[in-house]
């Protein structure tokens, strides 16, 4: 069994960790960390979890974070580059679900983050975990930078075109819509119900934090720097993301086949037929990202929508995919669930 701990269990995405690792059969749940609820049972915050996790959240000074194999780190921004340094020096291997070790420029990072880092040279050691691209070293990785919601919605619906060299790589464009979720578990006036209920907006139009990752993302992919206008916004959902990504044909090739080959292999994607459009519906609570191939009136342009569940294959459901390649576990393990409707 893998001995896991989560370091930040009272959001949303550490309640989504709690649930998939609660059925997952490799997983013996050690230690659950919050320093504002320790000694409060974690089913007595999240009654979904009654007679599934019978442990209290613990101080995170206090939780003995060493003796687990893995730790998750379900925290804001700057909280893992403070504390995972100890446990991977121990041994213990990390997945950080935050963007403290995701960009790989500490300048841009400081920038982007608004503060400075605090163990750059981990940063050159984390492996970035899109499982789609980077399977191979995440296996052997001590620590996983999990990507963001976005950026795997983003890199995802592009990567096929991105990494044939099919379109205008100079001049890619990223519309993403996200559901109040994405705005973590915490009292703010946009996400309020009578604030983000009946309405859509656009948000970050000069630049977001998630820009500089899939940027970089497609650009390894690539293997030259690529341009990228990314607007994202908030809808009134409570969970899914909504990617349409505009791409220009530079050379032709039969796009459905290229994204369906690249993808064959992979479980958690899926390939809709032509014509198909995505509903975000269609992967709420499931690990899997759905992708349609489109041509409007056979012109030079491609609309690829991508859609997922932000908590999910946004994040922990991603992690825990992470968590089975780093510990040589059939991958789809713990994460078979089938998507809720309605």
């Amino acid at each position: 069994m893998i001995k896991v701990g989560i370091v930040g269990g009272t959001g949303y995405t550490g309640v989504e960790l709690l649930r998939l690792l609660a059925q997952h059969p490799e997983v013996e749940l050690r230690a659950i960390t919050s320093r504002g609820e320790a000694g409060t049972g974690v089913a007595d915050m999240f009654p979904s979890l009654r007679g599934r996790v019978d442990l209290n959240f613990e101080d995170p000074a206090k939780a003995d974070l060493a003796a687990c194999d893995v730790v998750f780190f379900a925290t804001p921004n700057g909280v893992a580059m403070q504390q995972a340094p100890a446990l991977l020096e121990r041994g213990v291997r990390v997945v950080d679900l935050a963007a403290d070790f995701r960009i790989s420029d500490i300048a841009e990072w400081e920038k982007w983050y608004g503060m400075r880092h605090a163990c750059p040279e981990w940063v050159e050691r984390a492996v970035y975990g899109l499982p789609e691209v980077n399977r191979a070293v995440i296996r052997e990785a001590r620590l996983v930078a999990n990507p963001g919601c976005y950026p795997t919605a983003v890199q995802l619906g592009f990567m096929p075109l991105v990494e044939a060299g099919v379109v205008d790589r100079d001049h890619l464009v990223a519309d993403a819509k996200s559901g109040v979720s994405g705005a973590g578990r915490k009292a703010e006036t946009h996400i309020l119900f009578s604030e983000a209920s009946d309405n859509f907006k656009a948000y970050g139009v000069p630049g977001h934090r998630h820009l500089p990752e899939i940027r970089q993302g497609l650009a390894r992919m690539a293997g030259q720097p690529v341009g990228l206008t990314f607007v994202p916004h908030l809808t009134p959902l409570i969970r899914g993301i909504h990617a349409t990504l505009y791409a220009r044909i530079t050379k032709e090739a039969d796009f459905q086949s290229l994204f369906a080959s690249r993808y064959a292999d992979e479980p958690f994607v899926d390939v809709l037929p032509p014509k198909s459009h995505p509903e975000t519906r269609s992967v709420r609570s499931a690990n899997v990202c759905r992708i349609a191939v489109h041509r409007p009136q056979d012109g030079d342009t491609l609309v690829v929508l991508s859609v997922i569940d932000n908590l999910v294959k946004g994040a922990a459901g991603q992690a825990v995919q992470n968590m089975n390649i780093m510990f040589g576990i059939e991958e789809k393990t713990g994460l078979w669930q089938l998507p809720v409707l309605p």
